[in-house]
């Protein structure tokens, strides 16, 4: 079967057919003289930076926050997969720097895209960072730029919201500017796959665009996955994350009735994994956390009521992930059920509060929404997360992490396991706590004490 991606042949690749300003910039390409700006500093934004930056073009990066720029400029990072070595070293050269100041657009040759794409209380796209982010581009557009978007969104996104606002400078596209989506694939705390060894995918919104866009990110990236339009390579990345939130969704159905049959889940889920074929694992736990599998398949689901189209299993898969909590909520309670003592008044110790082992990132964690729905029920809620120093629950309060000794094991009447972070003796925790929720089968090993540990 013929493959669907664009062949080299597909692209326009000779320099005399290219116009003047596309000829150009891919000279700076080409020289490492073109200058690159990077709106948004996160997590997304900040190891882009630092890879561009390795390679030996200049990259400012610029974001709202002033102290993710005084950071930054002090080379001390507050992203895991950046150290603060290799950030110094580049600030130090001269090869990056940060800013708040817009300014910089103007003279960057490539400004890429890194700002967050939330949900609003409605479920519905928030897509005001990256209309922000548009406009302060077009403020600033001349003729010889390529702008990249690189933040998840729903498909159209990039000819629909963008195109126009740089059409009404009067450049025209592909002659003058270049535009083209490019999604982030970002895994934090992925050791092994990095921004510079993990496939890109790359849609133009003319061929041009796809070309000079390529031949950018191959100066960064190790493998391009260049794609027809803007929109297929949006919908890659929302069906890539749809793709995992509903199979999580299905390991979690299952989980659920396990739980009434008496079976095992983690049990299921690891015979049914020896199967050399057409299996692939997913595992159950206390919800979907982080910034792509609980957001993303809203933006496609939303998308798809436009064309009168109703995404059944996406929508299906979300309400039985956002029911884990829940679940969670009753296994407590029948935890403490065994010591014959009631949620109310009970002193719950939540173990990890981010959503993902050895990170410090708890923002759309669903440990978060599991402490909340236990508090509600007026038990005494506390944490222990050592990658986080301080969280803020849903009305708002902040609460701090507590220290994870002997003392604090005694004091809760159950102990829940929300993350699985390593470097943790479960064995010791076990055998310290009167009752444990295991919702991530972190205390898989333990042989002492098991009847102490409750699965999910």
């Amino acid at each position: 079967m013929a493959s669907t991606l664009l062949s080299k042949e597909s692209l326009t690749t000779s320099a005399e057919a290219l116009p003047q300003h596309a000829q150009a910039l891919l000279t700076k390409i080409e020289t490492q003289q073109a200058k690159i700006a990077i709106i948004g500093m996160g997590y997304v934004g900040l190891p882009l930076a630092v890879c561009v930056g390795k390679v030996g073009y200049p990259v400012t990066g610029l974001d709202v926050h002033e102290g993710r720029i005084a950071q930054i400029q002090a080379g001390d990072s507050y992203i895991n997969d950046v150290t603060s070595e290799e950030l110094k070293a580049l600030v130090e050269a001269g090869t990056l720097a940060a800013t708040t100041d817009a300014a910089v657009l103007a003279d960057a040759d490539i400004v890429i895209i890194c700002v967050p794409t939330p949900l609003t209380v409605h479920q519905t796209p928030d897509i005001t960072y990256i209309e922000d982010s548009a406009r302060k581009i077009a403020k600033h557009l001349r003729p010889g730029q390529l702008i990249t978007l690189e933040s998840t969104t729903y498909p159209g996104t990039t000819q629909d919201i963008l195109l126009p606002l740089m059409e009404q400078t009067g450049l025209k596209l592909g002659e003058d500017f270049f535009l083209a989506h490019s999604p982030e694939r970002v895994d934090p705390g992925n050791a092994r796959y990095t921004t510079h060894n993990t496939n890109k995918v790359l849609g133009g919104t003319t061929p041009v665009c796809t070309t000079v866009a390529k031949a950018f990110y191959e100066k960064t990236i190790q493998h391009i996955v260049a794609v027809s339009s803007p929109g297929c390579a949006e919908m890659v990345k929302v069906f890539e994350n749809t793709f995992r939130a509903v199979n999580i969704a299905l390991v979690n159905e299952l989980a659920l009735l396990c739980d009434k049959m008496g079976l095992n889940i983690w049990e299921v889920v690891e015979a049914a994994g020896t199967k050399p074929f057409g299996m692939m694992s997913f595992y159950p736990g206390p919800g979907v956390g982080g910034h792509c599998i609980p957001i993303d398949p809203f933006y496609l689901a939303w998308k798809a009521r436009e064309y009168n189209f109703q995404t059944r299993f996406i929508e299906l898969a979300g309400e039985i992930n956002r029911r884990m909590p829940y679940f969670v909520r009753e296994k407590v309670m029948r935890a403490l059920g065994k010591l014959r003592k009631p949620l109310y008044g009970s002193n719950i110790l939540l173990l990890g509060m981010a959503y993902k082992a050895d990170l410090g990132d708890w923002r759309d964690s669903p440990a978060v929404e599991v402490f909340d729905l236990l508090q509600s029920d007026e038990a005494n809620v506390t944490y222990h997360d050592a990658f986080v120093p301080e969280m803020t629950d849903g009305k708002g309060n902040i609460h701090k992490n507590v220290p994870l000794n002997e003392a604090t094991l005694k004091a809760a009447d159950c102990v829940v396991i929300t993350t699985a972070h390593t470097g943790i003796d479960y064995d010791w925790l076990v055998a310290n706590s009167p009752v444990v929720v295991d919702t991530r089968n972190a205390a898989k090993d333990v042989v002492d004490n098991r009847d102490k540990i409750v699965l999910l």
